[in-house]
């Protein structure tokens, strides 16, 4: 990457963030901490209002705006891809947003690569995929923004049924299924929910924002559990 690029790309990134350490551009731009800390300092001696510390963290103070950076090929098959998959696998509104915001996107471009954003040859097709996992997973999207409980009838690996009453925290795609991270009232613990799994789900309720089953809660548990490694899926429910 150009120092150039590489000067732009770490302003875009204090922009789109609250706070940004040098450890973190670093590990995303695959240079030093030092030459981080150079380039920052370069940036703020070039007029780019550069507000933090070293150690602390970085951003750039509301209001600059740079014009938008040229995606390169490679970017451009990365946020199409991205896009599919969440057409494919996202729910029926977040699918229509995907068609919105790749619309904004291709709009964003020069003419001469409006193309590659039609020649990105990889899809993620919906044929196999059940219609009602769409809209359930919608229906959990909402709960969790609004904090409402779910109650669920559920079954686990060996197909038997359970009424779950569950506090759904967030959402998360692994092994090719949606998993709901969640606190299950009925095992006073932490459990995920394999989405495929769900047979029928209703809104209830909220629930009360909980010292102790919040969803960085869940994600500590979850790395407690495994030692550090990622969860199998679905396998908490079945308990």
């Amino acid at each position: 990457m150009r120092r150039a690029d590489r000067l732009f790309q770490i302003a875009q990134y204090l922009r789109a963030r609250k706070l940004t350490t040098a450890r973190q551009l670093a590990d995303w731009l695959a240079v030093s901490e030092r030459t981080v800390y150079r380039d920052i300092r370069d940036l703020s001696l070039s007029g780019v209002p550069v507000e933090g510390e070293a150690g602390v963290g970085y951003r750039i103070k509301a209001g600059f705006d740079l014009q938008p950076l040229m995606f390169s090929p490679d970017e451009i098959d990365a946020l199409v891809i991205g896009m599919r998959m969440v057409q494919a696998w996202g729910g029926p509104q977040l699918a229509a947003s995907a068609v919105a915001a790749l619309s904004k996107v291709t709009l964003a471009l020069p003419r001469e690569k409006r193309d590659f954003v039609e020649a990105t040859a990889m899809y993620a097709p919906t044929f196999h995929l059940d219609p009602q996992h769409g809209q359930r997973l919608e229906t959990i999207r909402q709960a969790i923004s609004k904090h409402c409980k779910l109650q669920l009838e559920y079954a686990d690996a060996g197909s038997t049924v359970s009424d779950r009453i569950v506090w759904p925290l967030g959402l998360y795609f692994f092994g090719g299924t949606w998993l709901i991270a969640a606190w299950c009232e009925l095992r006073s613990d932490f459990r995920s929910f394999r989405l495929d799994r769900v047979q029928s789900l209703e809104t209830l309720d909220t629930y009360p924002s909980h010292e102790g089953r919040r969803l960085a809660d869940f994600v500590r548990a979850v790395q407690r559990s495994a030692g550090n490694r990622p969860a199998s899926a679905g396998n908490q429910a079945s308990r």
